[in-house]
Protein backbone atom coordinates (compact mmCIF):
# COMPACT_ATOMS: atom_id res chain seq x y z
CA UNK A 1 0.00 0.00 0.00
CA UNK A 2 0.96 4.03 -0.42
CA UNK A 3 1.73 5.71 2.80
CA UNK A 4 3.01 8.66 3.97
CA UNK A 5 6.13 7.53 6.16
CA UNK A 6 7.94 9.68 8.88
CA UNK A 7 11.47 8.16 8.76
CA UNK A 8 13.24 10.71 10.81
CA UNK A 9 11.71 14.05 12.86
CA UNK A 10 12.57 17.13 11.30
CA UNK A 11 12.61 15.62 7.82
CA UNK A 12 9.70 15.68 5.06
CA UNK A 13 7.71 12.55 4.85
CA UNK A 14 8.51 10.21 2.34
CA UNK A 15 6.29 8.50 0.07
CA UNK A 16 6.93 4.81 0.36
CA UNK A 17 5.47 1.35 -0.82
CA UNK A 18 4.71 -0.58 2.81
CA UNK A 19 3.20 -4.04 3.49
CA UNK A 20 -0.76 -3.64 4.49
CA UNK A 21 -1.45 -4.47 8.01
CA UNK A 22 -3.26 -7.00 9.06
CA UNK A 23 -5.42 -6.85 12.14
CA UNK A 24 -5.07 -8.46 15.17
CA UNK A 25 -7.61 -10.53 17.18
CA UNK A 26 -9.47 -7.52 18.61
CA UNK A 27 -8.73 -5.29 15.71
CA UNK A 28 -10.14 -4.13 12.53
CA UNK A 29 -8.53 -2.93 9.22
CA UNK A 30 -9.52 0.20 7.99
CA UNK A 31 -9.56 1.14 4.27
CA UNK A 32 -8.77 5.01 4.70
CA UNK A 33 -10.57 7.11 2.70
CA UNK A 34 -9.83 10.58 4.55
CA UNK A 35 -7.56 11.77 7.55
CA UNK A 36 -7.35 15.07 8.59
CA UNK A 37 -4.13 16.81 9.24
CA UNK A 38 -3.40 17.94 12.96
CA UNK A 39 -1.03 20.26 14.75
CA UNK A 40 -0.33 17.46 16.70
CA UNK A 41 1.23 16.05 13.41
CA UNK A 42 3.74 19.08 13.30
CA UNK A 43 4.67 18.66 16.65
CA UNK A 44 5.69 15.06 15.87
CA UNK A 45 7.75 16.07 12.51
CA UNK A 46 9.27 18.90 14.35
CA UNK A 47 10.50 16.52 17.16
CA UNK A 48 8.65 18.52 20.11
CA UNK A 49 6.97 15.44 21.16
CA UNK A 50 9.32 12.57 22.37
CA UNK A 51 9.56 9.04 21.42
CA UNK A 52 7.46 8.30 18.55
CA UNK A 53 7.50 4.70 16.79
CA UNK A 54 9.76 5.53 13.73
CA UNK A 55 9.67 4.73 10.72
CA UNK A 56 6.09 5.86 11.36
CA UNK A 57 2.89 6.67 9.41
CA UNK A 58 1.15 9.90 11.37
CA UNK A 59 -2.51 10.85 11.30
CA UNK A 60 -5.32 10.25 13.80
CA UNK A 61 -8.57 12.06 12.21
CA UNK A 62 -9.12 8.85 10.24
CA UNK A 63 -12.74 8.00 8.16
CA UNK A 64 -12.74 4.83 6.66
CA UNK A 65 -14.42 1.46 5.67
CA UNK A 66 -13.72 -1.73 7.70
CA UNK A 67 -12.39 -4.14 5.46
CA UNK A 68 -11.52 -7.06 7.25
CA UNK A 69 -11.96 -7.92 11.18
CA UNK A 70 -9.52 -9.60 13.80
CA UNK A 71 -11.08 -13.10 14.97
CA UNK A 72 -12.75 -11.83 18.08
CA UNK A 73 -13.96 -8.69 16.94
CA UNK A 74 -18.05 -8.28 17.93
CA UNK A 75 -18.58 -4.92 17.90
CA UNK A 76 -17.86 -3.96 14.29
CA UNK A 77 -18.68 -5.61 11.05
CA UNK A 78 -17.20 -5.72 7.50
CA UNK A 79 -18.42 -2.57 5.42
CA UNK A 80 -19.16 -0.10 8.41
CA UNK A 81 -17.49 3.30 7.97
CA UNK A 82 -16.33 4.59 11.18
CA UNK A 83 -13.18 7.02 12.86
CA UNK A 84 -10.52 6.38 14.48
CA UNK A 85 -9.25 9.24 17.01
CA UNK A 86 -6.18 9.96 18.48
CA UNK A 87 -6.91 7.52 21.45
CA UNK A 88 -6.21 4.00 20.17
CA UNK A 89 -6.00 1.84 23.41
CA UNK A 90 -5.22 1.98 27.24
CA UNK A 91 -4.48 -0.24 29.94
CA UNK A 92 -7.73 -0.35 31.27
CA UNK A 93 -5.77 -1.42 34.76
CA UNK A 94 -4.34 1.86 36.53
CA UNK A 95 -5.70 4.42 38.63
CA UNK A 96 -6.68 6.45 35.84
CA UNK A 97 -8.13 3.82 33.76
CA UNK A 98 -10.28 2.65 36.87
CA UNK A 99 -11.55 5.73 37.38
CA UNK A 100 -12.79 6.86 34.58
CA UNK A 101 -9.92 9.11 33.72
CA UNK A 102 -8.37 6.97 30.54
CA UNK A 103 -7.12 9.94 29.03
CA UNK A 104 -4.59 10.23 31.57
CA UNK A 105 -3.77 5.96 30.87
CA UNK A 106 -0.50 5.26 32.22
CA UNK A 107 0.42 3.31 29.24
CA UNK A 108 -1.86 4.89 26.42
CA UNK A 109 -1.40 3.77 22.64
CA UNK A 110 -1.80 6.91 20.11
CA UNK A 111 -3.03 6.84 16.74
CA UNK A 112 -0.31 8.09 14.15
CA UNK A 113 2.46 8.47 17.14
CA UNK A 114 2.83 4.97 19.08
CA UNK A 115 0.92 3.35 16.60
CA UNK A 116 0.87 3.61 12.51
CA UNK A 117 -2.55 5.92 11.76
CA UNK A 118 -3.99 7.49 8.55
CA UNK A 119 -1.60 9.04 5.75
CA UNK A 120 -1.53 5.19 4.02
CA UNK A 121 -4.44 3.73 1.99
CA UNK A 122 -4.94 1.40 5.45
CA UNK A 123 -4.54 1.12 8.95
CA UNK A 124 -5.65 -1.08 11.77
CA UNK A 125 -7.63 -0.20 14.86
CA UNK A 126 -8.45 -1.45 18.16
CA UNK A 127 -12.56 -1.83 17.99
CA UNK A 128 -12.95 -0.63 21.59
CA UNK A 129 -12.00 3.06 20.24
CA UNK A 130 -14.04 3.54 16.79
CA UNK A 131 -16.44 5.77 16.44
CA UNK A 132 -19.61 6.03 14.65
CA UNK A 133 -19.54 8.50 12.67
CA UNK A 134 -22.47 10.72 12.21
CA UNK A 135 -24.14 10.50 8.55
CA UNK A 136 -25.03 14.00 8.72
CA UNK A 137 -21.07 14.98 7.18
CA UNK A 138 -19.59 13.05 4.44
CA UNK A 139 -15.96 11.63 5.03
CA UNK A 140 -14.15 14.82 4.20
CA UNK A 141 -16.09 17.16 6.50
CA UNK A 142 -15.98 14.29 9.57
CA UNK A 143 -12.61 13.63 9.33
CA UNK A 144 -12.25 17.26 11.48
CA UNK A 145 -14.36 16.05 14.20
CA UNK A 146 -11.74 13.18 15.07
CA UNK A 147 -9.42 15.62 17.28
CA UNK A 148 -10.09 19.77 16.32
CA UNK A 149 -13.22 18.40 17.36
CA UNK A 150 -13.00 16.24 19.65
CA UNK A 151 -10.56 17.70 21.80
CA UNK A 152 -12.06 20.97 21.94
CA UNK A 153 -15.18 19.68 22.93
CA UNK A 154 -13.25 17.93 25.80
CA UNK A 155 -11.89 21.79 26.55
CA UNK A 156 -14.69 23.61 26.32
CA UNK A 157 -16.72 21.08 28.48
CA UNK A 158 -14.05 22.36 31.43
CA UNK A 159 -15.90 25.75 30.92
CA UNK A 160 -19.64 25.04 31.65
CA UNK A 161 -21.24 26.59 32.42
CA UNK A 162 -20.00 29.74 31.85
CA UNK A 163 -21.87 32.14 29.49
CA UNK A 164 -18.56 34.32 27.92
CA UNK A 165 -15.44 32.13 26.58
CA UNK A 166 -12.69 33.54 24.71
CA UNK A 167 -10.75 31.21 22.21
CA UNK A 168 -6.94 32.17 21.79
CA UNK A 169 -5.95 30.87 17.88
CA UNK A 170 -8.77 30.23 15.31
CA UNK A 171 -7.68 26.99 13.59
CA UNK A 172 -9.64 24.08 12.89
CA UNK A 173 -10.28 23.46 16.26
CA UNK A 174 -11.71 26.88 16.98
CA UNK A 175 -14.15 26.56 13.92
CA UNK A 176 -15.91 23.61 14.92
CA UNK A 177 -16.09 24.85 18.53
CA UNK A 178 -17.31 28.49 17.85
CA UNK A 179 -20.06 27.09 16.23
CA UNK A 180 -20.73 24.65 18.84
CA UNK A 181 -20.36 27.20 21.71
CA UNK A 182 -22.73 29.37 19.99
CA UNK A 183 -25.55 26.60 19.35
CA UNK A 184 -25.49 25.86 23.48
CA UNK A 185 -26.15 29.40 24.01
CA UNK A 186 -22.75 30.76 24.67
CA UNK A 187 -20.93 34.31 23.43
CA UNK A 188 -17.07 33.70 21.98
CA UNK A 189 -14.61 36.21 22.02
CA UNK A 190 -11.85 35.25 19.19
CA UNK A 191 -8.33 35.97 19.82
CA UNK A 192 -6.11 36.01 16.51
CA UNK A 193 -2.78 36.95 15.91
CA UNK A 194 -2.38 40.81 16.01
CA UNK A 195 -3.78 42.55 12.52
CA UNK A 196 -5.00 39.06 11.71
CA UNK A 197 -8.06 40.69 9.92
CA UNK A 198 -8.71 37.86 7.84
CA UNK A 199 -9.16 35.06 10.30
CA UNK A 200 -11.41 37.68 12.59
CA UNK A 201 -13.58 38.67 9.91
CA UNK A 202 -13.87 34.53 9.72
CA UNK A 203 -14.32 34.39 13.29
CA UNK A 204 -17.10 36.65 12.75
CA UNK A 205 -18.90 34.72 9.79
CA UNK A 206 -18.96 31.91 11.37
CA UNK A 207 -21.09 33.71 14.95
CA UNK A 208 -18.01 35.18 16.94
CA UNK A 209 -19.89 37.91 19.45
CA UNK A 210 -16.44 39.62 19.26
CA UNK A 211 -13.01 39.13 17.11
CA UNK A 212 -9.53 40.91 17.68
CA UNK A 213 -5.63 40.37 18.30
CA UNK A 214 -3.85 38.47 21.31
CA UNK A 215 -2.48 41.61 22.48
CA UNK A 216 -6.17 43.41 22.72
CA UNK A 217 -8.48 43.00 25.84
CA UNK A 218 -12.30 41.80 25.05
CA UNK A 219 -14.82 44.56 25.52
CA UNK A 220 -16.10 42.51 28.76
CA UNK A 221 -14.38 40.40 31.25
CA UNK A 222 -14.52 36.42 30.63
CA UNK A 223 -15.88 33.78 32.63
CA UNK A 224 -13.04 31.50 30.85
CA UNK A 225 -10.62 30.84 28.58
CA UNK A 226 -9.51 28.39 25.79
CA UNK A 227 -6.12 28.94 24.10
CA UNK A 228 -5.52 26.84 21.05
CA UNK A 229 -2.52 28.15 19.59
CA UNK A 230 1.01 26.31 21.08
CA UNK A 231 1.93 29.72 22.07
CA UNK A 232 2.70 30.11 26.38
CA UNK A 233 3.17 33.84 26.50
CA UNK A 234 -0.94 33.63 25.68
CA UNK A 235 -1.55 32.70 29.24
CA UNK A 236 -0.90 36.11 31.44
CA UNK A 237 -2.80 37.64 28.43
CA UNK A 238 -5.67 35.14 28.75
CA UNK A 239 -5.06 36.26 32.76
CA UNK A 240 -5.77 39.38 32.18
CA UNK A 241 -8.91 38.93 29.89
CA UNK A 242 -11.00 36.97 32.72
CA UNK A 243 -13.14 37.47 35.66
CA UNK A 244 -12.35 36.60 39.28
CA UNK A 245 -12.56 32.91 39.95
CA UNK A 246 -11.98 32.09 35.95
CA UNK A 247 -10.10 29.69 34.18
CA UNK A 248 -7.48 29.59 31.57
CA UNK A 249 -7.41 25.81 29.97
CA UNK A 250 -4.91 25.28 27.20
CA UNK A 251 -6.63 22.28 24.30
CA UNK A 252 -3.07 21.42 22.73
CA UNK A 253 -0.50 18.73 23.88
CA UNK A 254 2.21 21.11 23.46
CA UNK A 255 3.04 24.82 24.00
CA UNK A 256 6.22 27.13 23.95
CA UNK A 257 7.16 28.46 27.50
CA UNK A 258 4.97 30.45 29.76
CA UNK A 259 6.97 33.47 30.35
CA UNK A 260 7.28 34.58 34.23
CA UNK A 261 4.21 37.13 35.00
CA UNK A 262 3.32 38.80 38.55
CA UNK A 263 0.76 37.13 40.51
CA UNK A 264 -1.82 39.93 40.62
CA UNK A 265 -3.01 38.28 37.17
CA UNK A 266 -3.46 34.55 39.05
CA UNK A 267 -4.93 36.23 42.24
CA UNK A 268 -8.74 36.36 43.35
CA UNK A 269 -8.90 32.60 42.08
CA UNK A 270 -8.15 32.79 39.02
CA UNK A 271 -7.03 28.99 37.81
CA UNK A 272 -4.85 27.67 34.71
CA UNK A 273 -5.38 24.33 33.26
CA UNK A 274 -5.28 22.40 30.60
CA UNK A 275 -6.90 19.04 28.87
CA UNK A 276 -5.19 15.68 27.88
CA UNK A 277 -6.11 13.89 24.88
CA UNK A 278 -9.95 11.96 25.37
CA UNK A 279 -11.89 9.27 26.48
CA UNK A 280 -14.23 7.47 24.20
CA UNK A 281 -17.07 8.67 26.13
CA UNK A 282 -15.68 11.96 25.20
CA UNK A 283 -16.36 11.00 21.80
CA UNK A 284 -19.70 9.39 22.00
CA UNK A 285 -21.09 12.49 23.63
CA UNK A 286 -19.08 14.56 20.57
CA UNK A 287 -20.57 12.59 17.90
CA UNK A 288 -24.33 12.88 19.26
CA UNK A 289 -24.05 16.10 19.47
CA UNK A 290 -22.89 17.11 16.37
CA UNK A 291 -25.41 14.98 14.61
CA UNK A 292 -27.91 17.54 16.08
CA UNK A 293 -26.38 20.55 15.44
CA UNK A 294 -25.68 21.92 11.54
CA UNK A 295 -21.70 22.28 11.22
CA UNK A 296 -20.25 24.25 8.81
CA UNK A 297 -16.68 22.15 8.92
CA UNK A 298 -14.37 24.47 6.60
CA UNK A 299 -11.46 21.55 4.72
CA UNK A 300 -8.73 22.14 2.61
CA UNK A 301 -8.28 18.76 0.48
CA UNK A 302 -4.98 17.61 -0.55
CA UNK A 303 -3.67 14.29 -1.65
CA UNK A 304 -2.19 11.48 0.07
CA UNK A 305 1.48 12.57 -1.77
CA UNK A 306 1.04 16.47 -0.75
CA UNK A 307 0.83 15.77 2.97
CA UNK A 308 3.78 17.22 3.04
CA UNK A 309 1.99 20.42 1.49
CA UNK A 310 -0.58 20.33 3.53
CA UNK A 311 1.63 19.99 6.90
CA UNK A 312 3.36 23.11 5.50
CA UNK A 313 -0.06 25.08 5.29
CA UNK A 314 -1.17 24.36 8.52
CA UNK A 315 2.46 25.77 9.58
CA UNK A 316 1.58 28.47 8.47
CA UNK A 317 -1.99 29.62 9.08
CA UNK A 318 -2.71 29.32 5.52
CA UNK A 319 -6.10 26.78 5.98
CA UNK A 320 -9.34 28.30 6.27
CA UNK A 321 -10.42 25.16 9.28
CA UNK A 322 -8.95 22.37 8.70
CA UNK A 323 -6.90 20.46 5.98
CA UNK A 324 -8.08 16.95 5.16
CA UNK A 325 -5.92 14.79 2.78
CA UNK A 326 -8.32 12.47 0.23
CA UNK A 327 -6.38 9.06 0.05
Amino acid sequence: MRAMVLEEARKPLVLREVPRPEPETFEVLIKVKTCAVCRTDLHIVDGELPHPKLPLILGHQVVGIIEKVGKSVTKHTVGSRVGLPWLGHTCQACEFCTSGRENLCDFPVFTGYFKNGGYAEYCTAHEDFLLTLPEAYDDIHAAPLLCAGLIGYRAFRLTLPNKTIGFYGFGSSAHILLQVANALGHEVYVFTRPGDKEKQQEALRLGAKWAGGSDELPPVALDSALIFAAVGALYPQALKAIKKGAKVISAGIHMSDIPSFSYDLLWEERSMTSVANLTRQDGHDFMQLVQKIPLKVLAQTFKLEEANQALNAVRQGKIEGSAVLII
